[in-house]
């Protein structure tokens, strides 16, 4: 079996129900903020707290959207690891195993004195996409540990 060059895995389903979710907000925090105006409630609202409403819309979309962004990419020399904030860089050197507990809901680099990190681009929810992943990196890892 032929090891590629470099791989890079980002997770599927999580993409398409954020990508969903943020339209959703922005079009929901749009409609409430242009219907704020007209309230039989006796509050008046101005044109600044509609705008501030729409503005809310499109940051929580932005936090949505921010679920979307892990990634995985591993070559010879390494991995990096990009999830939700944070990202890593490893040596395969560093990396003890490439694993995927059972339940878990992502898999992960086990790393020395019993750290690891989780790898937030393959999910179990992508089924047979994650099954591809886990296998591209463990043999990418088991060429390079030799």
């Amino acid at each position: 079996m032929t090891t590629a060059v470099a791989v890079e895995f980002r997770p599927k389903k999580i993409r398409l129900v954020a990508a969903v979710c943020a339209v959703f907000l922005v079009v929901v925090f749009t409609i409430v903020g242009l219907l704020l105006g007209d309230t039989p409630t006796g509050v008046i609202f101005r044109t600044s707290d509609q705008v501030a409403m729409i503005i809310l819309g499109v940051l929580l979309a932005c936090g949505v959207l921010l679920l979307a962004r892990p990634r995985v990419r591993a070559d010879a020399e390494g991995v990096e690891v990009r999830n939700v904030i944070t990202s890593h860089r490893f040596a395969w050197s560093d990396v003890l195993h490439v694993s995927f507990p059972d339940g878990a809901s992502w898999a992960r680099l086990e790393l020395p004195d019993d750290e690891y990190i989780s790898i937030m681009a393959v999910q179990a929810v992508d089924r047979e996409h994650a099954v591809a992943a886990v296998r591209a990196l463990r043999e990418l890892h088991r060429a390079a540990r030799g």
